[in-house]
């Protein structure tokens, strides 16, 4: 995964140095690597990589999951303030509310974050799929069944939307070097 996932249409210039800012600010010792950050309209999630707690050789998976569990929770206890306070400076200069998420080996936790409605018109065809989807119970709402078509699109399409991201990004560059961007 890159480092930061965003459209040409949802950056804003004054996002472009978030990424670096947001390391800068990070107190030193948090992550055992640069944080990942990812911006969109809305919201900026920062996620960090922790280190794996030290365990025996011969650990369960259990256990090990367990471990990684405790050692996120942990984290997300320790640096609540901190934390809150690095994510109001963030919002304060970037207009965006801001997530956590830790990853400790395999496991991974994006603390509270934004869900931002979206509207759509649907054709009846669509809308028809939808209501599909909450008669057999698989969402409770045309809302949630929309947010899990979205989910499922983004699973299976994780590779092709990557690449979508990187030519957006160099369509981004190019504009950026032309006549006005000199």
């Amino acid at each position: 995964m890159s480092p930061r996932h965003t459209s040409p249409h949802a950056r804003s210039e004054s996002a472009a140095d978030a990424t670096g800012w947001i390391t800068g600010v990070t107190p030193d010792g948090w992550f055992s690597e640069p944080p990942q950050v990812v911006i969109d309209r809305d919201e900026i999630t920062i996620w960090g990589r922790l280190p794996e707690p030290q365990l025996a050789a011969d650990v369960t998976d259990a256990d090990r999951t367990a471990a990684q569990a405790g050692r996120i929770l942990r984290f997300r206890e320790d640096t609540r303030d901190d934390r809150i306070r690095v994510a109001r400076q963030v919002e304060h200069r970037y207009q965006r509310k801001v997530s956590w998420g830790v990853r400790c080996g395999a496991t991974e936790q994006l603390f509270s974050h934004l869900a931002a409605p979206v509207m759509t018109r649907l054709r009846q065809p669509e809308r028809q799929i939808l209501d599909t989807l909450v008669d057999a119970g698989v969402a409770r709402s045309r809302s949630e069944a929309l947010a899990w078509c979205v989910r499922l699109v983004g699973r299976h399409t994780d590779d092709w939307l990557t690449q979508l991201r990187q030519a957006m990004t160099t369509v981004d560059d190019l504009r950026r070097q032309g006549p006005d961007g000199v």
